[in-house]
């Protein structure tokens, strides 16, 4: 349902997976590869619902599901560092970082984003993004955007960077799509 990409230290290509089956899927991914290959790790313990997520930050790698649950990784060891079991009232859809920031943004099926602190999974704050369910999150070093089912993607701009909270965040501007 989802897929990220990294490097290890040595260049190694990761490919990270999060499926319907509840599992986070790791596939090396070496030079002149082709075809199908297989994972070589699968993260334990699973979520309890399909993964609708993932996000790298340095060697962390966040996950989103539709248990509502938000799980914060080791890349390098593999091991489930924190979780946050009902991060959200509805499925977690979205993920994303600020460069530069621990912060993580998250976003669900009920249309709320929210803002973490990556270092404790606490939360810093929280606001109703759109109407409908938030797809994804990017972002860069000034703006946040969502994507939602409501046909729109919104641009945010955090006032006083973004380790305050939520209610610091303005929008900005919105941009309609088709």
């Amino acid at each position: 349902m989802c897929l990220t990409v990294d490097q290890t230290g040595n260049n190694q290509d990761l490919v990270i997976t999060g499926s319907k089956d509840h599992y986070i899927k790791l596939f090396d991914v070496t030079e002149g590869s082709l075809g199908s290959i297989s994972p070589t790790h699968n993260f334990e313990p699973p979520h309890y619902d399909g993964i609708e997520s993932l996000v790298v930050q340095g060697d962390i790698l966040f996950s989103g599901s539709r248990d509502n649950g938000i799980k914060k990784w080791d890349l390098d060891r593999k091991d489930l560092l924190q979780q946050v079991p009902n991060a959200h009232r509805d499925w977690v859809c979205a993920l994303g970082v600020v460069p530069g920031s621990p912060a993580l943004l998250s976003g669900c099926r009920g249309g709320v984003l929210k803002l973490w602190h990556t270092d404790t999974l606490g939360t810093l704050g929280e606001l109703k993004g759109h109407e409908s369910p938030i797809n994804s999150i990017s972002t860069n070093s000034s703006h946040l955007f969502t994507a939602s089912d409501d046909r729109t993607v919104k641009i945010w701009r955090a006032r006083g960077g973004l380790d305050s909270t939520l209610e610091t965040v303005d929008n900005a501007d919105e941009v309609a799509s088709n």
